[in-house]
């Protein structure tokens, strides 16, 4: 239950600061082009540093153990998202098809497990969050467009959180001491992901009138499978795994579970396919995520 308490705080102030963000839009103090230069910063700064931190540890047979179990079972619910999605949507709806197959890990995930469970958590969600942003930018544009040549291996090789995985690594196998200053640095710069990523959410919501959000009858459909559906298959298929401890699959059940990731209005905004769409998915899914993940974060250790 303590969990399930922190759990239910940390997504109040989340909630407090997405409506922060809100108003600020509507308010017209921070245009959606602001909004996408912070997400910037937090895609090419921020996430990186707090991977590289969860990589950054002494390095020990157990958790080297940990890291490739969690890898395994992300892999897995990954596919588990990827599959359900395609099967109920395919190229017929490439929107819904993409937001109901990626969750927000990055922006909203990663704020959730290091308040619920420490920063050193977020060592379990390293290869989920590769995972995502790899078959986004592959598997992802080519729902939206339709098109195989969209799916090019040398962009995400420079993806950002790509890259800062490779080095979490590389420290962690090298078992590099860690110094005061960059303690301090990094320190800095990921106590800023949670505000920065939540204001940018709240800027996403002012894009649509609730009364749009909430009328649309598929994106209620996309909302109830990204945050119950392919949440709850994930979980009984995690069931099934004989390894990995309670904290690691609740991390990546947080990370499962979270709502449809903004990536797909800046994608849907780039390619051409319905911007509106993408926008009120990830809307509603974030405001209906309030419940829903503590709910089944409860399940989770309930049944693991």
């Amino acid at each position: 239950m303590e969990i399930l308490t922190i759990l239910i705080k940390q997504i109040a102030l989340m909630f407090v600061l997405i409506m922060i963000g809100y108003v600020l839009c509507r308010k017209k103090l921070i245009t959606l082009q602001g909004s996408g230069e912070m997400g910037k910063i937090l895609l090419n700064v921020v996430i990186p540093c707090v991977i590289i931190n969860s990589f950054w540890c002494e390095r020990t047979a157990e958790k080297t153990a940990t890291l490739l179990q969690g890898s395994v079972i992300a892999v897995v619910v990954m596919a588990v998202a990827v599959i359900i999605s395609t099967l109920v949507y395919g190229l017929r709806d490439g929107v819904s098809c993409f937001s109901s197959a990626f969750s927000n890990a990055g922006f909203i995930g990663i704020p959730l497990v290091q308040a619920v469970l420490g920063s050193s958590a977020v060592f379990y969600l390293s290869l989920m969050i590769v995972l995502v942003n790899f078959l986004q930018w592959t598997y992802g544009l080519y729902v939206l467009t339709g098109d195989k040549g969209k799916m090019k291996m040398s962009v995400v090789a420079k993806n950002p959180v790509v890259i800062s995985v490779v080095a979490g690594v590389v420290i962690y196998l090298m078992n590099l001491p860690r110094f005061a200053f960059t303690d301090t640095l990094i320190s800095s710069i990921t106590a800023v992901n949670t505000p920065v990523a939540m204001l940018v959410t709240g800027v996403y919501l002012a894009q649509s009138p609730l009364s749009d959000i909430i009328s649309d009858r598929r994106t209620w459909m996309v909302s109830i499978l990204r945050l119950l559906v392919i949440p709850a298959v994930s979980l009984l298929v995690m069931k099934l795994f004989p390894f990995g401890t309670q904290e690691m699959k609740v991390a990546i059940m947080i990370a499962a579970a979270c709502p449809v990731g903004s990536n797909v209005s800046i994608f849907a905004q780039q390619v051409g396919a319905s911007f509106r769409d993408a926008t009120n998915q990830v809307c509603l899914s974030t405001i209906l995520c309030l419940p829903t993940i503590p709910l089944l974060t409860l399940l989770t250790t309930v049944v693991l």
